[in-house]
């Protein structure tokens, strides 16, 4: 069996989709007329540093994930028998299960680009070498209450999120701490994944009703739950995703318990192989 994986914010770089705009000219002319501006020189070029501008970041992406997805079923013939992707590579994830079409997915994700980059004055931060409990516990001990855990990317690389000061004196507290390995200061400008989203969650779910969905024809594994989406309750949560933590960890151990489950990623980058070999490696390490 065979999952393909979309990587989310995070994975951009110029240079992305070179080759695809011209190849997938129908569609990318449908891109630029939704968004008003080229994506293909917004991917080639990135004018303004804009790339790494979360309303930008994510249309970009998104556009990229679908033309490399198209290209590859194009080229092989084959579609995956599972599909997931990380919080906006989720979108990819849901147009290659057919859900909704290239058009949609963009309007969705540039609505949500929008509404997320509206909250600023957040920041997020990757803490290596403990888990979720263990950062929980210390969240919980140093008093930290106004920091969310966001994601669980692989065992013990968890991300946290709040108001910009908050992420500072967590990630000096975390230092001092003889487990932790690395803290990392994430590029963002906003507390993604965190309760400091719940207007924005609230203004796209609203967004959301707005449009139809069909149900997906390949299996897509959700980010909040790390199950298969369910066609009743798909539009609640995609609105959901915006606020609740991204239980990757979770999401590919369900996956591997398939059986002999093979992951490919379609997009720039290589970020999420690598959290799926962490993730493969801490599970042959437990104790059977």
């Amino acid at each position: 069996m065979i999952t393909y994986v979309f990587p989310g914010q995070g994975s951009q770089k110029q240079g992305m989709g070179s080759g695809l705009f011209d190849e997938f000219k129908e569609l990318t002319d449908q891109a630029d007329e939704i968004l008003g501006y080229s994506i293909k020189r917004l991917c080639l070029e990135n004018p303004y540093s804009n790339l790494n501008k979360t309303q930008f970041t994510q249309p970009a992406l998104y556009v990229v994930n679908a033309l490399s997805y198209l290209k590859k079923i194009k080229d092989e013939e084959v579609k995956p028998d599972f599909v997931a992707g990380h919080s906006l590579g989720e979108y990819n994830a849901l147009f290659a299960a057919e859900a909704f079409d290239f058009k949609t997915g963009l309007q969705l994700v540039r609505k949500r680009g929008e509404l997320m980059s509206l909250i600023s004055n957040g920041g997020m931060a990757a803490v290596m070498g403990l888990n979720e409990e263990q950062v929980a516990k210390a969240l919980k001990e140093y008093h930290l209450h106004d920091v969310d855990i966001a994601n669980v990317n692989a065992p013990y690389q968890i991300v946290i999120s709040g108001k910009k000061d908050e992420i500072e004196k967590a990630a000096s507290l975390f230092e001092t701490m003889t487990e932790v390995t690395m803290v990392l200061p994430l590029n963002v400008s906003g507390a993604f994944h965190s309760r400091y989203m719940n207007k924005a969650k609230e203004e796209f779910e609203e967004f959301l009703h707005t449009f139809y969905f069909s149900p997906p024809s390949i299996p897509v594994i959700s980010n909040v739950y790390a199950k298969p989406y369910t066609y009743e309750f798909m539009k609640q949560t995609l609105a959901d995703q915006i606020n609740h933590s991204v239980k990757w960890t979770d999401s590919i151990s369900y996956l591997m318990k398939k059986g002999h489950m093979e992951f490919e990623e379609v997009g720039p980058g290589n970020v999420l192989t690598g959290l799926i070999h962490r993730i493969k490696k801490d599970a042959e390490a437990m104790p059977r």
